[in-house]
């Protein structure tokens, strides 16, 4: 508990734990008068140079009155932060409210004085940097909107911060001194810089896990068989290339299984750079201590009795996290798995699985260990999975995610040379508006293949996550939009990637189907179809066909200018030998070579050892050993995984991914299909247009004005009519008719012909239920039709009765948008009534939406040909629905206290559209996260 300083509370929301540029953590947090020793230590341990950098003179000691101003402050005018490592600061940054002649002031002053002093031993760590964007969010909550410092032209370092962060800066040279200016609200460039270092800095964390110098496993014990003792035996057995130590309390011994044993990680002469936690969950405290005395740099813990027990482990698995980042290091886990790295230069299996994956090319995360197992050993089988180099690069089971998550693992696979496709297994996401930008920057430079757990249930106990408004299918939604590609089975996860990983993505839809079988070549066609691609008649070469024949039929198909893909089929004859397998395998593989650009698959019906002898043409792994564990009972037919087939060539760059099953080739290629469409579109996204009609300023004091009376409003039909009119959306006139006179005198007022509905919650929208009635053309026919309303559903004070003049007829659409506290601002459209009540027919895309997306909305959903003259209607005007979804779109990335919009109906016409019910509801902004400055979830 920290102390206040002055006049206001200790603000405990400004503590942040960031990753830093060598992808260690430290704690900021503000400064307060307990910390007078911390300060002074810190002091004495930083160097003349640094001191006379800091205070343009030589200053060799902080002075009692030195140590009470750094120490007080009133968290609005002075404010000072600290970035601290073991409870120890490194670094220090404070401001001081200023006035136009630089002197000590307080609000309305919007401008302050900032000075930096970081520890010589942590100088190029960028803690600097981190505690800018710190303070600088702190000051822009209390209202400075401006930043001056004053620099010695020697201290290149510290100019340097400045100028890279990105913010519009001036910079004076006088007296000396270099003063610069700068203004602190967040720019384009300010964000991109934010997060290249992010990106870097989290990358670099993960890096440290996955390829350390060393590691320990705590808790390995004497006998065989334990979690610590197997995880020992798997580094050593995978050959891991850098030091190996065994600790464990109980040992006498200075060796245990061939690597030198200790009692404690602190009696370790060496630096340990990675400590594999495996002891009782109350053991686990006093091992972090010891771990971060000795300056371990990151833990994987796959001790379990965490969150995933309930409440009290919840609190232990916090607790857990809290003091690993005390002492700046990252948790994979708790009751983790463990993490592989197949590189030749680390060799790392610090995990529970007894077989090293052959080397290769993708990346592999798993919150659950479990399916860990699984997709381990379905990529590992020689007679299934991904054969040959086609293996697996790195792989990380995080077990409850404590810290280390699948966004930091993006963040390392951006990059990472080794790793060309990654596919993830994920049971929920802490932070979805995150994880879809950098899910969409990573699909961008390589394929991203996802399948979500518990899709119609909670989140695991162990996972401590955000609750989502959103289903499950507009999350998908909004995943695809961000280039992810989303599967529903770790089946199709195997499938797809194996596609991914060593095929080129087709450039098109359309498909050639080749191969001995006529019935196989008939279903595969039928696949494509339902998969929505474009099949060109089977090619039947029938059951005579040679090697030669399959050779001669794929060239041909390939150099095909009207296909993009081609799917073999083959089915072998009865009693044929390994021999001819291995021809057509070399067959379909120098086919293929003649059309690099073009993707070829191949569904195989099992007869035999056909299966064994593709996959042998591709393996380059030993033959005895590499049977996974569990493998060595064959699985029956149906049941097999997709394999790899290419010729002997071990230095073939392709590997032609085989299936068992027609639908599970065509569903894998139509996966690729979508992806490849993904990556041409993101190359040009669209743009948010500017309207010369939208009142911005007018709607942010309207809804401040509305805001006064109260938060959580759901505006009253006028006032919603008022700012949506703002914004170019006129909502057709609707006016209340709580009386037959009062309804023909509205129907006078707007002209015949009107429509009379009610506005009661459950007959709202329900024409079906017959609330409503429209065509009225005169007063006789008015007051017919109100009282059928009023004898059928009840009293005008119930049914609530509006008088709307007739909107062109057309297509009756819905257009909403939702801010999502997990994923933000989500604009969603459908038709109206059953298509999107019923049938879910709802498309999806984050806000802002670009003009391109706007196009692609309409026409995602089932139901489009609706709009677009089906069976001989009138096509309707979809660039007006584009353009209302827009200026929708708009509003609410404008103004973030609009948490709801509903435009319900919409009625498109062939010219122009009606919106004739309009819904608007108001809160305060919520705290957007990924505009602040960076930092680790909060435990």
């Amino acid at each position: 508990m920290q102390t206040s300083s002055d006049r206001h509370e200790y603000p405990s929301h400004w503590e942040a734990d960031v990753v830093l540029r060598d992808g260690g953590t430290a704690r900021i947090r503000p400064i307060t008068v307990d910390d007078a020793e911390r300060l002074v230590s810190f002091y004495e341990q930083v160097s003349d140079e640094s001191k006379y950098y800091r205070f343009f003179a030589p200053y060799p000691r902080l002075s009692a009155k030195d140590v009470h101003r750094f120490t007080h402050h009133d968290f609005v005018d002075r404010v000072g932060l600290a970035a601290t490592v073991g409870g120890e600061f490194i670094a220090t940054v404070r401001y001081d409210r200023i006035n136009a002649d630089g002197r000590p002031a307080s609000a309305p002053a919007d401008e302050a004085e900032v000075a930096f002093l970081v520890q010589d031993a942590h100088q190029g760590r960028g803690v600097a940097s981190a505690l800018l964007e710190h303070i600088a969010a702190v000051a822009r909550e209390r209202d400075i909107r401006r930043f001056a410092a004053e620099v010695l032209p020697a201290n290149t370092k510290m100019i340097k911060v400045f100028t890279d962060a990105g913010y519009q800066q001036k910079r004076h040279f006088e007296d000396g001194v270099v003063r610069l200016e700068f203004d602190l609200e967040p720019t384009d460039r300010s964000l991109a810089v934010q997060r290249a270092r992010e990106q870097r800095a989290e990358a670099r964390s993960v890096q440290r896990l996955l390829a350390p110098g060393s590691v320990a496993v705590i808790g390995a014990g004497r006998t065989p068989g334990g979690v610590g003792r197997s995880v020992l035996d798997n580094l050593r057995a995978a050959g891991f290339t850098g030091r190996l130590y065994a600790v464990n309390k109980a040992l006498q011994e200075k060796e245990l299984a061939g690597v030198p044993a200790h009692r404690s990680v602190r009696d370790i002469a060496e630096p340990v750079d990675l400590a594999v936690v495996a002891v009782p969950a109350p053991y686990v405290p006093e091992v972090v201590a010891e771990c971060g005395e000795h300056g371990v740099q990151g833990l994987v813990v796959v001790s379990a009795g965490y969150a995933e027990s309930g409440p009290a482990g919840r609190e232990r698995q916090r607790a857990l996290v809290r003091q690993a980042r005390t002492y700046g290091m990252r948790i994979i886990g708790p009751n983790a798995f463990g993490v592989i790295n197949t590189s030749p230069e680390v060799r790392l299996n610090a995990s529970l699985a007894p077989e090293m994956p052959r080397p290769g090319r993708i990346g592999l995360f798993a919150q659950s260990g479990a399916i860990g197992i699984a997709l381990l050993s379905r990529l590992h089988r020689r007679g299934g999975g991904v054969t040959g180099v086609t293996g697996v690069s790195t792989f990380v089971s995080s077990g409850n995610r404590a810290d280390v998550s699948g966004n930091d693992v993006l963040q390392y696979w951006y990059d990472d040379p080794d790793t060309d496709v990654a596919l993830m297994y994920l049971e929920s996401i802490g932070n979805p508006r995150k994880f879809t930008r950098l899910a969409r920057r990573t699909a961008a430079a390589k394929p991203l293949v996802v399948v979500q757990g518990a899709r119609h249930a909670a989140a695991p106990q162990g996972h401590a996550v955000r609750a989502t408004r959103l289903p499950h299918a507009t999350v998908s939604a909004l995943l695809r939009q961000a280039g992810v590609i989303r599967v529903d089975t770790i089946t199709e996860l195997v499938d797809a990637g194996l596609l991914l990983a060593r095929q080129p993505l087709p450039a098109g839809p359309r498909v050639a189907i080749l191969g001995n079988s006529e019935s196989l070549g008939l279903l595969t066609f039928d696949a494509c179809l339902a998969e929505g691609l474009r099949p060109l008649p089977p090619l039947d070469l029938t059951t005579a066909a040679s090697a030669e024949d399959f050779h001669r039929a794929l060239t041909k198909a390939l150099a095909d200018d009207r296909c993009d893909a081609v799917v073999v089929t083959a089915i072998p004859a009865v009693g044929e030998t390994s021999a001819q397998d291995a021809a057509l395998a070399e067959a379909l593989r120098s086919a293929s070579a003649s059309a690099p650009a073009k993707p070829v698959l191949v569904v195989h019906v099992e007869l035999g050892g056909l299966a064994e002898a593709l996959s042998a043409a591709a393996s380059t792994a030993p033959q005895a050993a590499s049977t996974a564990p569990g493998a060595g009972q064959a699985p029956r037919p149906a049941e097999r995984p997709a394999t790899a087939v290419s010729g002997p060539s071990e230095a073939s760059p392709r590997l032609i991914p085989a299936y068992p099953a027609a639908e599970r080739a065509v569903r894998a290629l139509g996966e690729a299909v979508k992806y490849a469409q993904w990556r041409r579109e993101v190359a040009d996204p669209g743009k948010v247009p500017e309207y010369e009609d939208i009142d911005e300023k007018g709607a942010a004091e309207q809804i401040d004005e509305l805001l006064s009376r109260g938060s959580g409003l759901t505006l009253a039909p006028e006032d919603a009519c008022v700012l949506l009119g703002r914004y170019g959306i006129d909502v057709h006139r609707a006016l209340p008719a709580p009386t037959p006179d009062e309804a023909a005198a509205a129907a006078r007022t707007l002209g015949y012909p009107v429509a009379l509905k009610t506005t009661a919650p459950h007959l709202r929208h329900r024409a079906d239920l017959g609330g409503v009635r429209l065509d009225l053309t005169d007063e006789v026919q008015l007051r017919r039709a109100y009282t059928e309303l009023t004898d059928l559903f009840g009293t005008p004070e119930v049914l609530r009765p509006v008088v709307q003049g007739m909107a062109p007829r057309g297509v009756d659409t819905v257009v909403r948008a939702v801010i999502d506290p997990a994923a933000g601002a989500v604009l969603s459209f459908g038709l109206a009534g059953a298509a999107s009540e019923l049938l879910g027919d709802t498309a999806h895309r984050l806000v802002p939406v670009t003009d391109r997306d706007a196009s692609s909305l309409v026409r995602s959903i089932r139901t489009a040909p609706l709009l677009f003259g089906w069976r001989g209607s009138a096509p309707v005007d979809t660039v007006a629905l584009e353009e209302l979804m827009l200026r929708v779109s708009r509003l609410v990335d404008d103004h973030p206290e609009v948490v709801a919009v509903s435009l319900e109906p919409v009625v498109v016409a062939p010219r122009g559209l009606s919106v004739l019910g309009a819904t608007v509801r108001l809160a305060r902004a919520p705290v957007r996260d990924d505009l602040g400055p960076r930092t680790l979830p909060v435990v």
